[in-house]
């Protein structure tokens, strides 16, 4: 049996920094992000957690779907920045979702992590296991202020925009 990818979900969070608000905390500018990267601003996770925006895509991706949480066999997401060992991120999913027949891992495998999950759930759907995986990308990306600031708060880069 082949699994076939049947719905998709994203989940960004509402906050947008540019380049100049980032600039104000680690030494940087807007001129010289631009001329390296292209990229004018950035979508900030304030109070979301990597499980909490993980779940959020599920949710999106299930509507998509038109499949149930009840109906997943399998739960893998692919983070390097799980907030906790245990439970992982992808029994916080569960939870969240009401996945109650799911069980799944979390798997850390840095920028491949998505196609690994995606291959290690092809796999079980190929050899009978399990026959609804849900497959999830989460991760963050915590910034330092490399200059003083008052900001007691660290910054979660959920999605980066380029215009």
């Amino acid at each position: 049996m082949i699994g076939r990818i049947c719905g998709t979900g994203s989940y960004i969070p509402s906050h947008r920094m540019d380049n100049v608000e980032l600039s104000s905390l680690v030494d940087t500018s807007d001129e010289w992000i631009r001329e390296r990267t292209g990229i004018q601003s950035r979508h900030l996770a304030k109070q979301e957690t990597v499980s909490f925006m993980a779940a959020k895509a599920a949710e999106e991706a299930l509507a998509d779907s038109g499949l149930k949480a009840e109906e997943i066999d399998l739960i893998l997401v692919a983070t390097s920045s799980s907030e906790t060992v245990f439970p992982n991120t992808s029994c916080e999913v569960q939870k969240a979702i009401g996945a109650v027949h799911a069980w799944g891992y979390d798997l850390n495998a840095a920028c491949s992590g998505f196609i690994l999950a995606l291959n290690t759930a092809q796999s079980y759907i190929r050899s009978g296991l399990v026959k609804t995986a849900l497959v999830i990308g989460a991760g963050e990306k915590k910034v330092k202020a490399q200059k003083q600031s008052t900001r007691p708060w660290h910054i979660r880069q959920e999605t980066r925009e380029r215009h």
